[in-house]
């Protein structure tokens, strides 16, 4: 058996030097999934039958001598809101069938192009439009650091399955900081790419969403965008060629930058006094590092344009969600579909135009002001499962002021179609993880890469992982 809690490159190594056999990782992470999912909730579907037979033709690859994909027999668990050919793909919701999907989604199938074996469907909220993934078809997912906390959302199935060892990496995606949120609040490293980086066929969210991956460690990502990053000639947004892999990009010198930190949220909400040590904790460690690290107060999105994109193109995009039964979706998406037949044309236009116009002097900070900006990644630790996904239900018009402080510092980046990562620089005196974000120029995952190579070392956060007894313990 490998260890669990091996990289992604790792795994990848090991079986094409033939000191491991993909049928033996994949054993091992079933195994893992058994004992000790339960505990967590991170995946939701599973056929291991498949995995098996999937490991089974990776290993006579290997045998054989074929030509190796960078993820090799490597498991990979896929985000419930994407769809593999042959599994169902509910987004999480009790008004889609699981009827088996027959067409791969373009960023799933440059994993399974790249040797990846798909490991079962990890949790999200219905739709991916919640910050925790609790839903009323597969429940709450938990914190593998302390279960009555959240993971996060919308790729909390994702974090927690690699925060617990039931996966090396995960398959996520981001449209306002979910693969972000869930990485700070579970100890991991979560890079959301660039608008148009990686293909897809939902383009969520005025383009806001992009898809992505939950890892372990900096170069673990690196590889992943490596991987899924490639140019879409028929997408509406495609990102620029990279000059080298990003691979490369993680041990490269990123040089002496400007780093504009800006602690105060720009919703205004409070922020814990943990979210902020985090950020500063990361700003001392870049000081060490030789950077220059500048108070910021960038000019960010007016309240008009996020809530227009809150309450016009989120509700609009979720109308476009073909359901089977629209009476069983939660109130709150029940909400947001009512919502989007009052929204017109004109509304969805005007929106799309003011955002499209302040991304114009957002995005020029970067390289006038700063090269790259610091902040917590999220305005308040872990919250408790539960009040979060009942509010929401309870109160689908009123402000949710414990989502929005989720949020706060993440949503920009998405609007905006900047890369940002997070990274687990700080853990509470109770256990809980909490990450500070980089947020880089247009294009640039090169810099965040480079950068956050710098810090891992620091802080080492890959040696980090949660109580396996008490996991099993509470899975009993």
């Amino acid at each position: 058996m490998i260890d669990p809690f091996s990289t992604a490159q790792q795994i990848a190594d090991l079986v094409r030097t033939k000191e491991v056999s993909p049928v033996e990782v994949a054993e091992t992470y079933l195994d893992r999934i058994e004992r000790i999912n339960p505990a967590v909730n991170a995946v939701v579907w599973l056929d291991a039958d498949a995995v098996r037979a999937a490991a089974v033709r990776a290993e006579q690859a290997v045998l054989r001598g074929d030509p190796l994909g960078p993820l090799h027999g490597v498991p990979v668990p896929i985000k419930d809101l994407n769809s593999v050919a042959g599994q169902p793909n509910t987004m999480s919701s009790l008004a889609i069938r699981d009827t088996p999907r027959t067409v791969t989604d373009p960023d799933v199938q440059l994993l399974l192009d790249a040797g990846a074996i798909p490991l079962g469907r990890t949790n999200s909220p219905e739709f991916g439009a919640l910050t925790v993934s609790e839903n009323a078809r597969h429940g709450k997912t938990r914190n593998p650091w302390n279960p009555a906390h959240t993971s996060g959302g919308s790729s909390g199935g994702a974090s927690a399955a690699v925060a617990a060892g039931l996966a090396p990496v995960a398959h996520a995606s981001d449209g306002g900081g979910s693969i972000r949120v869930p990485a700070s609040v579970t100890g991991l490293v979560g890079l959301k790419p660039s608008r148009g980086r990686v293909p897809a066929f939902v383009r969520g969210w005025e383009h806001s969403t992009t898809e992505g991956a939950i890892t372990r460690t900096v170069r673990d990502a690196a590889l992943m965008l490596d991987v899924m990053g490639r140019a879409d000639r028929l997408a509406w947004y495609s990102a620029p060629e990279p000059s080298r892999p990003y691979i490369e990009e993680a041990s490269a010198d990123p040089g002496r930058l400007r780093i504009g930190l800006l602690l105060d949220a720009p919703t205004g909400l409070p922020v814990d006094e943990e979210c902020r040590t985090a950020a500063l904790t990361a700003a001392q460690a870049l000081r060490d590092l030789g950077h220059e690290v500048v108070e910021a107060r960038p000019k960010m999105f007016s309240y008009e344009a996020i809530m227009g994109f809150t309450w016009t193109i989120i509700s609009a995009s979720t109308y476009a969600i073909e359901v089977d039964d629209p009476d069983a979706v939660d109130p709150y998406i029940r909400r947001r579909r009512e919502t989007a037949l009052e929204v017109t044309a004109g509304d969805y236009a005007r929106t799309a135009a003011r955002l499209q116009a302040e991304s114009r002097d957002v995005v020029a900070q970067w390289g006038r002001d700063f090269d790259v900006l610091l902040t917590p990644t999220t305005a308040v630790v872990a919250p408790p499962v539960g009040p979060v996904y009942d509010e929401a239900n309870s109160a689908p018009d009123g402000p949710r002021h414990t989502e929005t402080r989720m949020v706060s510092f993440t949503a920009f980046a998405n609007i905006a179609g900047l890369p940002a990562i997070s990274l687990p620089v700080h853990t509470t005196p109770d256990g809980l993880p909490v990450g500070a974000q980089l947020v880089g120029a247009p294009y640039d995952e090169a810099t965040l890469l480079r950068l956050s190579a710098q810090l891992e070392p620091r802080f080492r956060w890959y040696e980090r992982h949660p109580d396996d007894a008490a996991l099993t313990a509470a899975a009993l």
